[in-house]
């Protein structure tokens, strides 16, 4: 599914109009805990999260994370939105919860990331 349809069914706006929407995301992590990302999210995949702090886009940058989506409306400082430019990763905002996202993209037919049975 292309990161512009994903706008779309989100009914979210992207920060930037420069970004490239035409991205393929197959599959979608939601979390607020970074080390969780760093742990289980794989490269590729779309981050969701509440989180708007640098260290996002730190963290997208390691795991070749090709998008992230900001819910409840936040919006990200400067800092943030500086280095998602300055490393090429587009990022969208909904005000819609992290719960309702990840719903709305998974009927959509988004593929949640495979963890490890324990």
């Amino acid at each position: 599914m292309l990161l512009s349809e994903i706008v779309s069914i989100l009914d979210a706006e992207p920060l930037n109009e420069e970004m490239d929407l035409g991205i393929d995301i197959q599959s979608a992590f939601a979390s607020d805990l970074m080390s969780d990302v760093l742990a289980l999210a794989r490269p590729g995949v779309l981050m969701i999260t509440g989180l708007t702090n640098i260290q996002i886009m730190r963290t997208a940058s390691m795991i070749d994370i090709p998008a992230v989506v900001f819910v409840r409306g936040k919006k990200p400082p400067r800092e943030t939105i500086e280095l998602a430019g300055k490393l090429g990763i587009p990022f969208i905002i909904t005000y819609k919860t992290m719960f309702e996202t990840c719903g709305m993209l998974f009927q959509a037919g988004v593929k949640p990331i495979l963890c490890a049975k324990r």
